[in-house]
C-alpha cells in the first residue's frame, strides 16, 4: 500500500485575522484595527496557522498580507502584554515570532504586503519578512525599538541594511524616524506607491500577474532569492536569545510605562557612572 500525503483543508475558527482564498490568491487580513492592528500572541499564532496552510494548498500561487482599515497596517507588538513579559515568558513570545517568520521566508509562494496605513516596529518587520511591497500614499515605515526601551532584533537589525544600506538602516533603528511610503520607495523599502483607493485593485494585478508565472519557477527563484540573506537565520536566532533580556529589565518598562503615561521617557537615569 502506497502512503500518500494529501491536503486537509484548514479547520479551526479566526478571531484575529481574516482568512480567504480567491483562484489562487489567499488573503490574510489581520482584524483588529481598533487596537491599530498590533502584534499580540494570538494573532502571531493565526497567522502562522494561515501560512501554514498557504504552504500545504498547493492550488495556491501567491499570498496577500493586508489589514483592516484605512490608517493602520501594524503598529508593533501589545505593549501591555510585552510590559508584563520576564525572562522566561518573553522567549515563549520570541519564539512564536520566529516561528512565523521562518515560515514566511520559506514559503513556496511569494508574499504580496498590502500596506494599507502605518507599518511600524514589528509590522515594518512584516513588512521585511513580505516579498513585496504595495504601499497606500498615506502608509508610513519605520522601527520604533530604542524609543521604548526595545530593540528590532527580529528581522530589522539583520535585515533593513540588506535592503536601504548600512547607514540608513542605522539612522532607522537608532533615531527611530518614521517615513512616508514615498521615502519608503525611494530607498527601496516598496515595491510601488498607489492611491489608497487603488490599493487593493493594484494588489489583484500584482496577483494576477504571478499566476501567470511558472509556480515551480517562482518557487525556486524565491529560494535562490534568499540564499545568502537565510545565512542570517543564526543571527535571528541569537537576537531572539538577546530579546529576552530585554524583557523585564527596567529600561523596557520605562519605556513601555512612558508610552502608556504619554510621557517622554528618561533614559538619563540609566546613563551615569558607578558610585
Amino acid at each position: 500500500m502506497k502512503a500518500s500525503v494529501k491536503y486537509v483543508p484548514l479547520d479551526r475558527e479566526f478571531s484575529e485575522i481574516l482568512y480567504e482564498k480567491r483562484d489562487g490568491s489567499a488573503w490574510i487580513t489581520i482584524n483588529r484595527p481598533e487596537i491599530m492592528n498590533i502584534l499580540t500572541y494570538d494573532l502571531v499564532l493565526e497567522l502562522t496557522a494561515a501560512f501554514e496552510d498557504v504552504e500545504r494548498d498547493q492550488t495556491i500561487g501567491v499570498c496577500v498580507l493586508t489589514a483592516a482599515g484605512e490608517r493602520v497596517f501594524n503598529a508593533g507588538g501589545d505593549i501591555d502584554m510585552m510590559n508584563a513579559l520576564d525572562h522566561v515568558t518573553g522567549q515563549v513570545w520570541n519564539n512564536a515570532l520566529m516561528k512565523m517568520s521562518t515560515i514566511m521566508r520559506n514559503m513556496r509562494v511569494p508574499i504580496i504586503l498590502a500596506a494599507n496605513g502605518y507599518c511600524i516596529g514589528g509590522g515594518n518587520e512584516l513588512n521585511i519578512f513580505c516579498d513585496m511591497t504595495i504601499a497606500a500614499e498615506h502608509a508610513k515605515f519605520g522601527q520604533a525599538g530604542p524609543k521604548v526601551g526595545a530593540c528590532p532584533v527580529w528581522g530589522a537589525t539583520q535585515m533593513l541594511p540588506r535592503i536601504v544600506g548600512e547607514k540608513k538602516a542605522r539612522e532607522m533603528i537608532m533615531m527611530c524616524n518614521i517615513y512616508t511610503a514615498q521615502e519608503a520607495l525611494e530607498m527601496g523599502l516598496v515595491n510601488k506607491v498607489v492611491p489608497y483607493a487603488d490599493l487593493y485593485t493594484e494588489t489583484q494585478k500584482w496577483c494576477d500577474t504571478i499566476l501567470d508565472r511558472s509556480p515551480q519557477s517562482i518557487r525556486i527563484a524565491k529560494v535562490s532569492l534568499n540564499f545568502e540573506s537565510d545565512m542570517m537565520y543564526p543571527s535571528l536566532m541569537a537576537g531572539s536569545v538577546y530579546l529576552s533580556y530585554i524583557w523585564g529589565s527596567d529600561q523596557v518598562h520605562e519605556g513601555f510605562n512612558a508610552f502608556k503615561e504619554k510621557r517622554k521617557p528618561n533614559w538619563r537615569q540609566f546613563r551615569k557612572n558607578a558610585e
